[in-house]
C-alpha cells in the first residue's frame, strides 16, 4: 500500500467518525527556535544526537520551528491522533517535515502513517544513551503501520500475561547507497506479571530491502520479496549472486533481543532492562556478550527534588569472534547496502557508535561517501559505520529544582576500538567522555518553556564545547 493511500484511509476514517459523533478535541500548538554554538566547527555529541535530526551539525544554528498535534476521541476508546512538526535549519537553508503524521486506534490498537517520533524499545528515552534498535538519533524514517502501542492483556489469563508489538513498511529515500529502498520492521514483546514484580522480554527485527541502483543488478521488489524479508528466508534478491557467501538473506538485517524485569512500589519504580544486538542468525547465540544492559531508578515521592536516575553499561566489542573473520558481521554495516544503518547521515540505533559523516570531525582521512558515485568506488573502504565497538559507561540523572524548574545531567564514557574490518583509526583504542547539562524553565502562565544547554566532550576523538539556548511557546485548546 502505497503511504498516499494509506493516508487517505485514515483521514476519511476521522471524518466518518466526525460524521457519526461529535469528537472530543486535545489541540496542541506550539512554535520555538533554539540557538548553538560551539568551540569546535560542529556539535557535542549530547547538543545533537537524540533529537530527531533536529539540530544541525555545525559549529553555530539557529533552528526554528512549527507545529500541531490533535487527538480526537469517540466513545472514549476511537480515535484519531494527527500532527505536523515543520523545521528550518543550517542558517536558514534547509526545511523539513520532522513529523507529519494520522493515527487512528481503538483502545491500545492502531494504525499510523507518515513521519513520527518514535522510540524502539524498553531503554530510558529520556536519561539513557540510545536503544541499540531504533534511539530518536536520526529523523524518523516515514512508514506505514499497524500497533499495539502498550502492554495488553491476553484473553483468559486475568491479567498476567501482556503483549505489545508493532509491523510496519518504511521509505528509505534517496540519500542512499541502494536509492529508494524500503524499510521493513517488526517487534513483539511479551510481559508477565500484574502485581509489583514484572518481567518481559521481545525481540526486534529490521531489514532494509528492495530499491535501485544503476551500477547494480535489478533487485527484488515484489510481493515474494516481501514475504522473503518478513519470514527471513535464505533466497538471492538479485545482489548475492553464485559466487557470494551463501547462505544470505535478501536486504540488510539486523535486530535486537531484549529482556528485563520491572518492579514498583508507591515510593520508588525499578525499570532493569538488557540489550543484545545481532546483524543474522549468528548473533542469536548464547556465546554473544555484546550487550547493553540498564537500570533506572524512578523516585515517586512527591517533594524530592531526584525523580530519576539511569545507569548503563555498553559492550560491543566482541562482535561475534567465536567465527572466522570472513564470516562475521559488523555492526550497522553491510557489504551490498553500503549505508548501513544510517537515515540522513545519522545513526538510527545509538549515537555512541560513529558513522563516517561524525568520523569526518575526528579523523583528518575520513570523508562522507557520496552515494551517487560508482559503485566499485565506494566498495572496500570499511563501510560506513567507522567504530562499532565501544566499552563504556552511561549515567544520567533527572531533577525537579522548583515547581517551574527542572533539568537532566548526562555523564558517559566510552572506549572505542573501531570495526573489526578496519581497526587502524582506533589502534590503539581512543577513550572518550560525552558531559551534558541542560535545564528547563516554564514562565507561570505563559504557556513558554526557557531552555539552556552546555555539552563538553572531552579525550582522545575530540575536545568540544558546545551551548544551547531554545524558547518554545505551547497552547492547548
Amino acid at each position: 500500500m502505497k503511504m498516499s493511500t494509506a493516508l487517505l484511509l485514515l483521514i476519511c476514517v476521522s471524518y466518518g467518525l466526525r460524521a457519526q459523533q461529535r469528537l472530543t478535541d486535545s489541540l496542541k500548538v506550539h512554535a520555538g527556535a533554539t540557538g548553538t554554538i560551539a568551540t569546535k566547527d560542529y556539535m557535542p555529541l549530547w547538543l545533537l544526537s537524540n533529537r530527531f535530526g533536529t539540530i544541525s551539525d555545525r559549529k553555530g544554528d539557529v533552528s526554528v520551528h512549527v507545529g500541531f498535534s490533535n487527538q480526537q476521541v469517540w466513545q472514549e476508546h476511537f480515535y484519531v491522533k494527527y500532527g505536523l512538526d515543520v523545521y528550518n535549519n543550517n542558517h536558514g537553508g534547509h526545511t523539513f517535515i520532522e513529523q507529519g503524521y494520522v493515527k487512528a486506534g481503538y483502545k491500545n490498537w492502531e494504525i499510523r502513517a507518515g513521519r513520527y517520533e518514535e522510540i524502539i524499545g524498553e531503554s530510558d528515552p529520556l536519561l539513557g544513551s540510545g536503544s541499540l534498535g531504533v534511539s530518536g538519533n536520526a529523523l524518523p524514517i516515514p512508514k506505514v503501520g499497524l500497533a499495539v502501542t502498550k502492554y495488553t492483556n491476553v484473553p483468559f489469563l486475568n491479567g498476567w500475561l501482556q503483549f505489545k508489538g508493532l509491523i510496519s513498511h518504511g521509505w528509505m529515500g534517496e540519500k542512499q547507497f541502494i536509492k529508494n529502498a524500503w524499510l521493513h520492521e517488526k517487534n513483539f514483546y511479551l510481559r508477565i506479571g500484574k502485581n509489583k514484580l514484572k518481567l518481559f522480554g521481545g525481540i526486534q527485527h529490521y531489514a532494509v530491502w528492495g530499491g535501485h541502483r544503476k551500477d547494480l543488478p535489478p533487485i527484488t521488489r515484489s510481493w515474494q520479496g516481501f514475504m522473503d524479508v518478513l519470514l527471513v528466508k535464505t533466497k538471492d534478491d538479485g545482489t548475492v549472486g553464485n559466487t557470494a557467501i551463501q547462505p544470505n538473506r535478501p536486504g540488510d538485517h539486523r535486530g535486537v533481543i531484549e529482556g528485563g524485569i520491572d518492579w514498583e512500589n508507591e515510593q520508588l519504580a525499578l525499570h532493569l532492562y538488557q540489550q543484545t544486538p545481532f546483524e543474522s542468525g549468528q548473533g542469536i547465540d548464547i556465546r554473544n556478550i555484546d550487550r547493553l544492559l540498564g537500570i533506572a531508578f524512578t523516585n515517586k515521592k512527591p517533594r524530592s527534588w531526584l525523580k530519576k536516575i539511569t545507569a548503563e553499561f555498553i559492550y560491543t566489542k566482541q562482535s561475534n569472534d567465536f567465527y572466522l573473520q570472513r564470516l562475521r558481521e559488523s555492526y550497522y554495516n553491510n557489504g551490498v547496502y553500503l549505508t548501513g544503518w544510517d537515515y540522513h547521515d545519522r545513526i538510527i540505533g545509538t549515537p555512541l557508535f560513529i558513522d563516517r559523516n561524525r568520523g569526518q570531525h575526528y579523523f583528518a582521512g575520513i570523508k562522507p561517501m557520496d552515494w551517487d558515485l560508482p559503485k566499485d568506488s565506494l566498495r572496500g573502504k570499511g563501510g560506513n559505520i567507522i567504530n562499532n565497538r565501544i566499552v563504556g559507561g552511561h549515567i544520567g540523572l533527572q531533577y525537579q529544582l522548583t515547581a517551574q524548574l527542572a533539568g537532566r545531567t548526562l555523564i558517559t564514557y566510552t572506549k572505542n576500538y573501531g570495526t573489526y574490518t578496519n581497526p587502524a583509526l582506533f589502534t590503539p583504542a581512543k577513550s572518550q567522555w560525552y558531559m551534558l547539562e541542560e535545564v528547563h524553565y516554564v514562565l507561570p502562565g505563559k504557556g513558554i518553556t526557557l531552555t539552556a544547554a552546555v555539552a563538553v566532550d572531552k579525550g582522545q576523538l575530540t575536545d568540544n564545547a558546545g551551548f544551547m539556548m531554545g524558547i518554545l511557546w505551547s497552547w492547548k485548546k
